[in-house]
């Protein structure tokens, strides 16, 4: 994925703890170079320097060979912005290579702080940064995801990443937030959409409930026949009563 990033644009947005010779301005001070750094993963995460997967974990007694982290990120700086970005579990760093400068390991909540603030000026492939942050180690990045989702300036594809990873992340903060995505009637039906489908991919059946209140309420008929269509992939008796409900 390549994009061309003003890096003193995107540090502005970094908190204040991040400024100076922290991770930031360690970036910042790398120059014209491909900056590597590695940061730990949180638990579930795994990958094979090709793919990643999350795995919450299950009663099998059987493992595959997919590493459990590092979360590894390699940013390519040019004439002060970031050209290209790349995010991988597992694997390792080629050595002898010129003109990189790896950073080794980084905290993790800070990688994912950094991470977040490129991805809101990253251009259209913000989601690999997006991506990367969600990985961190003992980061609460639902918060932000969810501003980037509102934002409508930025690039169709980064908010609906954003989207995407608020449908995976744990809790029900995360849950509510795809619900006021979904029927804020301001935003664009396309990310409203992916909202509802985020909603039908919560563990448990936690996200049903919304999906009932935008079936029975909502004043777009996209959306509530959407909603109808994820209930009913549910298997869920609260979707099954709904149904007995409209259909009465």
């Amino acid at each position: 994925m390549r994009w061309m990033l003003p890096l003193a644009a995107a540090l502005a947005l970094v908190p204040s703890a991040l400024r100076g010779q922290t991770l930031a301005g360690r970036v910042q001070a790398a120059g014209e170079s491909t900056v590597r750094l590695s940061f730990a993963s949180r638990p579930g995460v795994c990958g094979t320097g090709t793919s990643i997967t999350i795995d919450d974990g299950d009663d099998s007694d059987w493992e595959s060979d997919c590493e459990r982290g590092p979360v590894r990120v390699s940013l390519r700086m040019l004439g002060g912005r970031v050209a290209e970005a790349e995010a991988r579990v597992g694997g390792r760093w080629r050595s002898g290579r010129a003109g990189v400068t790896d950073l080794g390991l980084v905290p993790a909540r800070e990688a994912a702080d950094l991470m977040l603030a490129l991805a809101r000026r990253a251009g259209e492939d913000g989601g690999e940064l997006i991506t990367a942050a969600t990985l961190a180690d003992s980061a609460v990045v639902w918060p932000e995801l969810l501003r980037l989702a509102r934002e409508r300036e930025l690039p169709m594809d980064t908010r609906r990443q954003a989207v995407f990873w608020l449908g995976q992340a744990a809790g029900d903060a995360a849950t509510r937030g795809l619900d006021s995505i979904a029927v804020d009637d301001r935003g664009d039906l396309e990310v409203r959409e992916h909202a509802v489908f985020a909603l039908s991919q919560r563990p448990a059946g936690e996200g049903v409930p919304a999906l009932i209140r935008i079936a029975r309420r909502n004043p777009n008929p996209e959306l509530r026949r959407k909603a109808l269509f994820w209930l009913g992939q549910s298997d869920d008796p609260r979707a099954l009563a709904l149904f007995e409900e409209l259909l009465q």
